[in-house]
């Protein structure tokens, strides 16, 4: 590596480390506070919040990453530029294919990185939340009801409680209500023994009570009376969206429906992307001199928002089939690439008599 090159890197990777990790820091303190008012809920321990952040972190590195070697890089060409020393540099003789070559030298790795997190790690990480929060909610059911709260979950299922017995699994005076299809159910009982708390089969048996079923409709609303009744309570269902995210890459490109073909789109161009924008940031870091190297921030921050949201707008429009898979989510890359290439065509001369 030559010493333009090699003075380039050195301010650059300065500021991807310092960008980065503030990135990280304001990420994980958001999930924090999400996730810990859970824990003060009682619906996750400090051990599972921990955790959960840590592979929240992990995830999110696929957009911090790209986000910080593209700022940086704009940053630190634009100092470059305010202090003249790339004027100097091109005075000296050299190519602006030394700046495009230094640049290359951080995000080429970069790149590599994201793409290996996005394809692998990524899926790796949900999956462990899911089974943490899964694992959660398998206790939820009598370690984590409150006595004389409407306990709910994501399914609409309601537990009411005079009094809650975490050691023997007993809820007193208890008001259980679900809800499925064109009807609900509640169900009243002196007492209710918990006897399958997981998520996939959750069962109960009410003693002493009576159980009302309401038609949403018509007038077929029945009330009957009990003194034993073992109920099989309405299974927590996974979301489509979460088990595609979890999916392995493999599965993935099996898959014929287009969400999951927009999915692997997008983990598949997470590293491509990454490289593109680095050297997009390098004709937009252009400033003139002594203007300031934050000048360059405006121009970086709407070339990112019109990426970020332009891949969002295509895998949402391959999953709902309005956009075919081929080019689908890859039309944000190939646009980028053509701008990188005009940009270029630019810098060196070639199409000078459209830019004059």
């Amino acid at each position: 590596m030559y010493l333009i090159e090699r003075y380039i890197v050195a301010q650059t990777q300065r500021l991807v480390l310092t960008i980065v990790g503030f990135l990280i820091f304001i990420f994980a303190s958001y999930s924090a506070q999400r996730y810990l008012t859970e824990a003060a809920n009682g619906t996750l321990t400090l051990k599972v919040v921990a955790d959960i952040i840590f592979y929240k972190v992990l995830i999110a590195l696929e957009m911090l990453l790209p986000v910080g070697l593209y700022v940086s890089v704009g940053v630190a060409l634009g100092q470059l530029y305010s202090d003249s020393e790339i004027t100097a540099i091109f005075a000296s003789g050299s190519s602006p294919i030394r700046l495009y070559k230094a640049v290359i030298f951080l995000a080429l790795p970069l790149g590599i990185i994201v793409a290996l997190l996005s394809v692998y790690v990524r899926p790796w990480a949900y999956q462990q939340i899911y089974l943490l929060e899964g694992q959660s909610q398998s206790e939820l059911d009598v370690n984590r009801l409150e006595p004389r709260k409407f306990n709910v979950n994501d399914d609409g299922r309601m537990v009411l409680a005079a009094a809650v017995d975490p050691e023997t699994s007993i809820l007193t005076d208890a008001l259980i209500y679900t809800s499925s299809g064109d009807k609900s159910s509640v169900y009243r009982a002196r007492s209710v023994k918990v006897t399958d708390p997981s998520p996939a089969t959750p069962a109960v048996l009410l003693h002493t009570g009576t159980s009302y079923v309401l038609q949403h409709q018509g007038m077929g609303d029945k009330e009957s009376y009990y003194h034993e009744l073992n109920l099989h309570l309405k299974p927590q269902l996974q979301n489509i969206n979460i088990r595609r995210k979890s999916s392995s890459v493999i599965m993935l490109a099996r898959s014929v429906t287009p969400a999951d073909r927009a999915e692997l789109q997008w983990r598949e161009s997470r590293g491509v992307n990454t490289i593109l924008m680095a050297l997009l940031a390098i004709p937009m870091s252009r400033i003139k001199p002594r203007q300031g190297r934050f000048a360059t921030l405006l121009p970086l921050t709407v070339l990112f928002t019109l990426i970020f949201y332009g891949g969002n707008l295509c895998r949402t429009l391959v999953a709902n089939g309005t956009l075919p898979v081929i080019p689908g989510v890859w039309l944000v890359s190939v646009a980028m690439l053509a701008g990188l290439i005009l940009l270029l065509a630019r810098d060196f001369s070639l199409l000078s008599k459209f830019f004059r």
